[in-house]
């Protein structure tokens, strides 16, 4: 698990081919590792990672081809830079929310403006996802933990401040740019409860509250 709060930006040293999935080398030499172990988990652009071996100024990780093709991980370059956070422990703050570094899909940046000091991004998701997503809602992206600001659709929009564009991959995004989102984990849930899916439910819970009153 992770808390959605930017550790580092690091940048992808080389991308090795193996068997046809990926071994990323990363420079990350802003990111403490020196308590770092074989097998800790690292998100990279909010994909959780497993460290396979550690370098004077990062470290690898294998990518499957699954990851590949879901997320934004498959357009990496070697120079390409990515947001980095270190799993969370015990004695970590909870300064954004919780985020398991498991990506829902893919987001699109479709507009950005000034809005005073901040920055208003806009992103389209695929429309599985929308409705997901909530006014003052909690989501992150590529890694970052962040507040919807208005929901219209399958577009949504966020404001960045500036020590937040200036601390993450947002600095470099374009319009076009394809981003990872995960969605926040209590939708997933609650959705999974309204609606029943479960191999033991004979109903769902929505039926059992609209049959009660609580809900029309």
């Amino acid at each position: 698990m992770f808390t959605g709060i930017i550790q580092a930006i690091g940048h992808i040293q080389s991308l090795e081919q193996k068997s046809g999935d990926v071994r990323l080398t990363l420079n990350s030499a802003d990111l403490v590792l020196n308590d770092s172990d074989l097998g800790d988990s690292i998100a990279v652009n909010g994909v959780c990672l497993t460290a396979i071996a550690y370098t004077e100024n990062g470290f690898s990780a294998d990518v499957s081809r699954e990851t590949l093709e879901k997320t934004s991980l498959g357009f990496l370059r070697q120079g390409s830079p990515v947001n980095l956070e270190k799993a969370l422990t015990l004695n970590t703050a909870l300064g954004g929310h919780l985020v398991s570094g498991h990506v829902d899909g893919l987001g699109k940046l479709i507009s950005l403006r000034n809005d005073a000091r901040s920055i208003r991004y806009e992103f389209s998701v695929p429309q599985p996802l929308a409705h997901y997503i909530a006014e003052k809602g909690s989501i992150t992206i590529d890694g970052t933990s962040l507040t919807v600001n208005h929901v219209d659709g399958n577009v949504f929009g966020v404001n960045i401040v500036p020590h937040t564009r200036d601390h993450t991959v947002f600095q470099f995004y374009e319009i076009n740019t394809q981003v990872n989102i995960e969605v926040d984990i209590i939708a997933r849930y609650l959705e999974r409860l309204l609606t029943g899916q479960s191999a033991t439910s004979e109903h769902s819970l929505l039926k059992t509250l609209s049959e009660s009153g609580f809900i029309k």
